[in-house]
Order: structure tokens, then sequence, then C-alpha cells
């Protein structure tokens, strides 16, 4: 219902929808919900002018080696013309007509590409369905690929406190580092792009922490058997010791949620920084929502967050710089680009989504070109 509103506010004539973890954790049994949805919102009245679409589900958790669980979906409206989407083996564009759900053979349709990361760049996850789908699309002579992504989380709190910036920040730097260089290289035309989904980017845990228990003493607590560190606790000096800040594996629960959420956590946007490495690639627009994960998954507590992670802005929408020309400056009125999350106050599982509407005139991708009309992307 959410998405709806958004796709009611803002009209969009082109609409990509990018989903990860699709099936839920517990996938062997929900799969079997996601042809329903998938239906329903085919058919659902909010998207009733939408008279073509492309899905694309990788459902086959079977094959562990490819599966990533990524789901991608792409409405078109009607009033758009000539919409094109790119055969990556013809190596030529293929006007798009139709409604059409690709799920169990994502590995040999042509229209997109689809990679899962190898097993060795984060090996103590046994099968991390962590990957990329790319695809390509040309509008109004404008062309740009889409990729949806999904990069490694933290596998422990301590382990992501020790280093700064964290070994599990690296993987991540790593891993869409492959991406960027795999989307740009020599096989095919260089086209704009925008990158989306949960980057699983997180805060830099050591100096938020130093920051928000400035003034605390840490206690450290050690298992008996191994000596090894599974508690760390954070008590004010003074006003009775009171505890701030408890740290293990899978706990981060600090004392005031508040500083995650007032003001939209812009305090804390400082600490936000595995994207600064790729400056010189990519560009984002200015963050004015709260930190997307982790949200609390219990239905009456929408704007709550879990006690699990330090809550941080995973889920982002970022581009390279010539899909940034494209979008900031677009020869018409209508400048209008927004970049925010949806359902603050609903709960929608651990992860807020994030949304970028944005306006192309007509012809943006060529440098001579006539503006004269303009499409909608989002």
């Amino acid at each position: 219902f959410s998405l709806f509103q958004v796709v009611h506010a803002h009209k969009p004539h082109f609409m990509a929808l990018h989903c990860q973890e699709f099936g839920g954790k517990n996938y062997e049994a929900s799969m079997s919900h996601v042809d329903k949805f998938v239906k329903e919102l085919l058919s659902s009245d909010a998207m009733k002018d939408y008279n073509r679409a492309r899905v694309y589900l990788d459902e086959n958790y079977k094959s562990q080696e490819h599966f990533t669980a990524l789901g991608s979906f792409y409405f078109l409206h009607e009033s758009l013309k000539n919409i094109y989407q790119f055969d990556f083996k013809a190596k030529k564009y293929k006007k798009v007509t139709g409604k059409e759900i690709y799920s169990d053979t994502l590995e040999s349709t042509p229209m997109l590409e689809k990679e899962k990361f190898p097993q060795d760049y984060f090996p103590e996850c046994k099968w991390s369905r962590k990957g990329f789908i790319r695809t390509r699309w040309c509008i109004t002579d404008c062309a740009f690929d889409l990729v949806n992504i999904h990069l490694f989380h933290d596998a422990s709190n301590l382990i992501a406190w020790e280093t700064s910036p964290s070994v599990y920040s690296g993987i991540r730097h790593k891993a869409l580092g492959y991406v960027l260089d795999r989307i740009i290289d020599q096989r095919f035309e260089k086209v704009s792009y925008f990158v989306f989904g949960d980057f699983n980017f997180r805060l830099d845990a050591k100096a938020v922490v130093e920051t928000l228990c400035a003034k605390a003493t840490m206690q450290t607590i050690r298992a008996a058997d191994t000596n090894e560190v599974v508690k760390l606790i954070f008590r004010e000096s003074d006003n009775d010791r009171k505890v701030m800040l408890q740290l293990e594996k899978k706990l981060f629960d600090y004392f005031n949620q508040d500083v995650f959420r007032d003001n939209n956590g812009t305090a804390l946007l400082e600490f936000d920084r595995e994207l600064s490495v790729f400056k010189d690639r990519l560009y984002e627009l200015d963050i004015s929502f709260p930190p997307s994960y982790p949200y609390s998954e219990d239905s009456s507590q929408g704007r709550q967050y879990m006690n699990t992670r330090c809550p941080a802005w995973c889920d982002r929408i970022l581009m390279s710089h010539s899909a940034k020309e494209l979008i900031l400056k677009s020869e018409n009125d209508e400048k209008i680009v927004i970049y925010d999350h949806i359902g603050p106050n609903v709960c929608m599982g651990d992860h807020k989504p994030v949304f970028l509407s944005f306006r192309i005139a007509a012809g943006a991708g060529k440098p001579i070109a006539n503006v004269h009309k303009c499409c909608v992307v989002q």
C-alpha cells in the first residue's frame, strides 16, 4: 500500500522496483507466496495504466551456486512510446511490448546479466545470496543501465567495532568495485548507470561507539571456556553507572534510540563513510531520511529500530556521474528530484525501502537533443 501511495503521488512513466531477499529469510517455505504477490502487483488497480512490464525473479533456491534471491520489476506507462530493452547476447535493443515474468530461467534469458559473488568473498557465510542483476534500457534516445545489488552484511558487531574501517566494509568495497568494473568493461557500449538495492553500508562502528559513549567506561565480558570477548558494556562514569550501550555479536542496545531518528539521524551521517572510496565513480543525492535498517518487524512498531545492529543507511540509490548529469541538467522546467524513504510509520520489514524520483528530458542522452517533452524515471 505504501508503494502504491508513492506511485500515485509521483506518477512515474517508467518505474523500476528492485527487491532483495525475495521470499524472505525462510525462502524455501515462503517462495510459494511470491507468485501470488507478483500477480497481485501486476493486476492491481494502482498499476492499471502500466500496460507493459518485465519481472525478473531469482527464485531457484535449489541452485545454491547461482541463487541470489533478487527481484527486479519494471513497469511502463501506457503513455510512453518506443521503449527498448537491451539483449546482451544479440547486443541490440528490442522493443518492449506486453507483460512478461521470468523466474526460474534467469540464467538463460539474454535480457539481463546476473551474477552471484564468488564464495571466497565472504567465506564465513556458507550460502550467501549476495550478487547483482543488470538490465539496460533506452527511452527517448536515452540509454542507461539499472543494477539491482545486494552486498555483504556485518556478521558480528564485535568484529565490526574492532577496526576502523571494519573488515566487512573492506569486503563490501571489493564486491562493489567488482560490479562497477563489470558494468563498464569492454564488452558493451558504456552508458549511464544507476545502482540501487541493499548495499549493507554501515556506519563506522568504532567511531560511532566512541562518540556515543565518549564519557563512558567499558567493561569486557569473556567466555569462560575460550576467553573470547562475548560482550562489551559501556556505563556512564557517574549517574549511578547507568548502562549506555551493550554490544554483542548480534546486539547493539543503545539506551536512547532518538539519536538515530531526530532530524533524520543527520548527526550520524559523518560516520557513513563507505561510499567515500567510490567518490570518483559514484554520485548520491543528499540523504534526508533516517537510517533504513534495522527496523522492528513487529507490525505495531513502524518507527522502532531493533536492538540488533547500529542503525545505518543500508539501502541506497547511487549513480554514475553521467547519470547525475542526466537528472540534474535536464533542460526542462520541472527539476523535481526526490530521494526519500517509503512508509516512515509503517512496518515494512527490517529495511525501509528508499526511492528516487526524477524527470529526464527527451533526448537528454544526446548532446544536441531537441528538448520538447519529457518522461519520468523512478
